[in-house]
């Protein structure tokens, strides 16, 4: 397992600072690795750029289409799941994929569910070695929008459950699938979740992981929801938990009218209230950032104000990080759009930003690790975790609200 992340440019650490493989290098090692098929599940595609959505920056982007037909045309099976791109103008990469061989099919959860998008991101080859992340297959994610995720390498055992997940996708996007069927087939249920992660040794060390999906209707038999998972890890931690996601709103704010929606808010204020927590939340700002964002993130924070009442144990801090512009600016970028979290007992590594409508109606993914009861010099996935957003926390690019 190795942390992936994409750096923007222009956005600089000190020396000695925490560093990991490119969202870049991530990709091509799959596809240098693949032998018999590549499956790519993502929201959109800008790999090219288009219009005045193309930069300076682009040529990595650039890169990858052409690694992936490449790897099409020397016999790997490429297969492609997008979100409905007739909702949305972002560009014909797929158009001409499809045209050179890859197999693409685009699935509609407005007509499935009544609301929502496909907002996964997966790269899986062979059943052996998968991608999941923030990252969406735009070459801004790989130069301009500050990104992370996770490569996990020769692991049959969770590539092959992955697999399942892109199945469901797929099956649901067949053209002229009329509904969510009421029982999944067998062959995409699971035994891996929760209840029963898989047991593995990862880099030496022994861990405990499972993905989980959202929405639960796209949950067969035995895979975890992805709103469980996330509650879990937050419920279960002891001393701290630490967030790093673009959004945050205790709403469902793409339905008319927007429904109130405290899941996750709820779980975080009772970690503090009621167990002595320490719960630090740093959220994204940027030119998309919504006012609403701040006033709720400024109402979570008050929870320390409630000292009067000689209940609060634990303390709650949030801040604000900025990635720096630049010129020319390119729409859409220069933003933090990681959707982690760390806790002294796992680490969730998402593809969802923290709205309610991301775990009811919206295509999803997780990864939860835990490593926990291994010897401190060990630098398990939650140590690194831990270590970058410790790293930007601390960093000048992060404020207090």
């Amino acid at each position: 397992m190795t942390l992936v992340e994409s750096i923007p440019t222009n956005l600089t650490y000190p020396s000695g600072s925490p560093q990991h493989m490119s969202t870049f290098d991530a990709w091509n090692t799959i596809m240098n690795r693949a032998k018999h098929s590549l499956d790519i599940a993502s929201y959109y595609w800008v790999l090219r750029g288009f219009g005045n959505n193309s930069g300076p920056t682009d040529d990595e982007g650039l890169m990858i289409f052409d690694k992936i037909v490449n790897t099409s045309s020397r016999g790997v099976k490429v297969r492609i799941v997008q979100n409905d791109p007739t909702s949305s103008n972002y560009g014909n990469d797929t158009v001409k994929l499809a045209e050179l061989g890859v197999a693409v099919q685009s699935i509609n959860f407005t007509a499935l569910l009544g609301a929502g998008i496909l907002h996964t991101k997966l790269w899986i080859a062979d059943g052996l070695h998968f991608y999941v992340g923030s990252a969406n297959t735009d070459w801004r994610a790989l130069t301009e929008v500050k990104e992370l995720g996770l490569l996990v390498t020769d692991c049959p055992c969770l590539a092959k459950d992955v697999e399942k997940i892109f199945d469901v996708y797929w099956q649901l996007s067949v053209p002229g699938t009329p509904s969510i069927p009421d029982k999944w087939p067998t062959n995409v249920s699971t035994t891996l979740n929760l209840n029963n992660p898989a047991r593995l040794r990862v880099n030496k060390t022994d861990a405990n992981v499972y993905l989980a999906s959202s929405p639960g209707e796209l949950c067969p038999t035995g895979r975890t929801v992805d709103i469980d998972a996330l509650l879990y890890v937050i419920n279960s931690a002891q001393q701290f938990v630490y967030i790093a996601v673009m959004d945050y709103f205790p709403a469902l704010i793409y339905t008319h009218p927007q429904v109130y929606w405290p899941v996750i808010d709820d779980a975080l204020r009772s970690a503090v209230f009621n167990k002595g927590i320490t719960v630090r939340f740093m959220g994204s700002l940027w030119n998309h950032t919504g006012p609403d964002m701040i006033k709720f993130l400024r109402s979570l924070q008050s929870i320390n104000d409630t000292g009067q009442f000689n209940g609060v144990k634990g303390v709650l801090e949030v801040k604000l990080f900025q990635v720096p512009p630049v010129q020319p600016v390119v729409p859409y970028t220069r933003v933090n759009h990681n959707k982690y979290m760390v806790t002294d007992n796992a680490a969730y590594i998402g593809t969802s930003n923290w709205s309610g409508d991301y775990f009811v109606s919206t295509g999803g993914v997780s990864c939860i690790v835990n490593q926990t009861g291994v010897a401190s010099d060990v630098s398990t996935i939650q140590r690194q975790l831990m270590e970058v957003f410790d790293r930007d926390w601390n960093s000048q690019y992060a404020n207090f609200v």
